[in-house]
């Protein structure tokens, strides 16, 4: 029989949801802003666009971007997927090489909205994003509200598990599955292809958390460990963890990371490679799949900072969150720990 994976109920970081309740009963009760890198040049071949859209996800709206400016779909670029159930506010470029801006507001519908137009230089590329703001209303809350007040208060100060969220997965993990049809074979298309091989990766990295959180060391250093600087990529490696070290992981200046698998140099040895050698050693069919189609082993925080979190409740069964979060990290990451999804 073929191996299969499931998505496990990863362990928490604060010990587990309090309470129970609804999110994106309407897309409203899940709002994301995004926030751009960078502020766009004013001049260029690539007209930039600021869209506001309810229930509709990233991928369709940049065909029908395509299709209404007559351009091939990938001469449309965005920064990152949001999700279709919510309320979001994202960029999107186009590539209009000497042509004039048609009438945007032609493009508007009853679920999309036009909220700016302006020029650049180059096109909107993943992951050029400082973070998003998300606003998300918890409907039907029942549970403890002394601790969720402790376990809110824990992760303003102390972050969260920086968790893949399910989305990444698909529906059951497929898209794990599928990362593990497409290393026996299977034939797939290229932006199904990249999808898949995100998914493993995503897996492989999860579990490494998780086997740190189960060690209570995924928010402290331990020897070995590469150290991720707050808020960027770069990262150093710390053969040895000093006061100092400790010291600036404590106060969230850097965080440990996990491997996100793929052929090269891991950057980390002792405790820290010991940690993932383990859990690699356990998946050797989605590691070695990664290895041969080509992926390079990069790093990612383990932990994250949740900048600006403010709660309060509305209602007595409706909790408001707000909270700002770096690009790559989910909101899911945050509310699993507080209510069961």
């Amino acid at each position: 029989m073929p191996q299969t994976f499931a998505i496990p109920a990863w362990p928490y970081a604060y010990g587990g949801p309090c309470g129970q309740g609804v999110i994106r009963s309407i897309p409203e009760d899940f709002v994301v802003r995004e926030n751009l890198a960078f502020e766009p040049s004013g001049t260029g071949e690539h007209a930039f666009l600021q869209l506001q859209k309810s229930g509709e996800n990233t991928e369709y709206v940049a065909r029908q971007l395509a299709r209404f400016v007559g351009v091939r779909q990938r001469d449309v670029g965005y920064a990152g997927l949001k999700d279709r159930h919510a309320l979001t506010t994202q960029w999107f470029s186009v590539w209009l090489p000497g042509k004039p801006d048609p009438d945007w507001q032609g493009f508007a519908s009853e679920t999309i909205t036009v909220l700016q137009a302006i020029r650049h230089t180059r096109k909107l590329k993943r992951g050029v994003l400082s973070g998003n703001d998300f606003e998300l209303s918890i409907r039907d809350w029942q549970g403890d509200k002394v601790r969720l007040a402790e376990q809110l208060a824990a992760i303003k100060s102390g972050g969260i598990a920086n968790y893949f969220g399910a989305q990444r997965f698909g529906l059951h993990g497929q898209n794990v599955n599928k990362a593990l049809a497409l290393f026996q074979g299977m034939r797939v298309k290229r932006e199904q292809r990249s999808l898949y091989l995100s998914a493993a990766r995503a897996y492989l990295f999860n579990q490494v958390l998780a086997q740190r959180v189960t060690l209570q060391n995924w928010n402290v250093p331990v020897a070995g460990d590469a150290l991720i600087f707050d808020g960027g990529r770069g990262y150093f490696k710390a053969d040895t963890i000093d006061a100092a070290t400790a010291a600036r992981v404590a106060a969230l200046d850097i965080h440990p990371s996990g491997v996100l698998w793929g052929s090269g140099v891991t950057d980390v040895s002792a405790a820290a490679l010991a940690i993932e050698a383990d859990v690699i050693g356990r998946f050797e069919a989605l590691a070695q799949g990664l290895i041969a189609s080509g992926m390079s082993a990069e790093r990612r925080a383990l932990r994250v900072r949740v900048r600006n979190l403010a709660w309060h409740f509305s209602a007595d069964d409706e909790l408001k969150l707000r909270f700002a979060l770096p690009a790559g990290s989910y909101a899911t990451a945050l509310l699993r720990e507080i209510i069961e999804l």
